[in-house]
């Protein structure tokens, strides 16, 4: 008999305790692979927290709760509602500051001080949240009335702006006293209570300058039964 080497015998030689089929295959490319998924998710997880951080800076400077107190704005708000206030409804831009980005805005409007809104300044009928101008550590929250160039007047509980009687729905408990007439001048706002009987407005302490508000009144949201948008 000759040996497997002279008669060309096939040798099949095999690894202790494994088989063909277990024997691991060399694959190129799964190590690069791997790196890849990783460095995605890594990119998918800080995008996801600066989009939530940006979100959290621009919900800071543009909405904010606040508690109604009292009575004085019933049946549009009642006691304990919670509201969110749009803070950027009202933003200013100050002269000096535009100056500052484009150099002919003083010359275009000849040196006024006067500042722009961003989108536009209160409107008729908009309720608004500021501080109180006697004590800016309270904030109240009111209807605008009058604008700068108006004059207000109250005769016997009725509201005339610039001698026109005003369509008030909103206005379920009224007064019977009278006011004399009141220039809004520019930069300030005229206030009222929609509960004018137990509203502490611009009838008792004046006007409310421009600095002084914080934003319009958008919606509320609590309680529950409350939720819905101001009108």
């Amino acid at each position: 008999m000759c040996d497997p080497v002279t008669c060309n015998y096939p040798i099949i030689v095999t690894a202790l305790g494994t088989s063909d089929s277990q024997v691991p295959k060399y694959r190129p490319g799964i190590s690069s692979h791997k790196n890849s998924l990783m460095r995605r998710i890594a990119r998918e997880m800080i995008e996801t927290i600066l989009l939530a951080l940006l979100l959290f800076v621009l919900m800071e400077f543009s909405v904010q709760n606040f508690k109604v107190e009292g009575s004085s704005m019933t049946p549009t708000l009642a006691q304990d509602q919670y509201l969110l206030v749009n803070k950027i409804a009202y933003a200013r831009v100050g002269m000096d500051d535009l100056g500052s980005l484009i150099p002919f805005v003083h010359a275009y409007t000849n040196g006024s001080e006067r500042p722009i809104y961003a989108f536009r300044p209160p409107q008729y009928g908009e309720v608004v949240i500021f501080h109180f101008p006697n004590d800016p550590s309270r904030d109240f929250v009111k209807r605008v009335i009058g604008v700068p160039g108006d004059s207000i007047e109250i005769r016997r509980g009725d509201v005339y702006r610039n001698g026109q009687p005003l369509d008030e729905p909103f206005i379920t408990s009224s007064s019977s006293r009278s006011y004399d007439p009141v220039f809004v001048d520019e930069g300030h706002y005229y206030v009222l209570g929609d509960n004018r009987r137990s509203s502490n407005d611009s009838r008792d302490w004046g006007l409310v300058p421009q600095e002084n508000l914080i934003g319009r009144a958008w919606m509320r949201y609590w309680p529950p039964g409350s939720l819905g948008f101001i009108e």
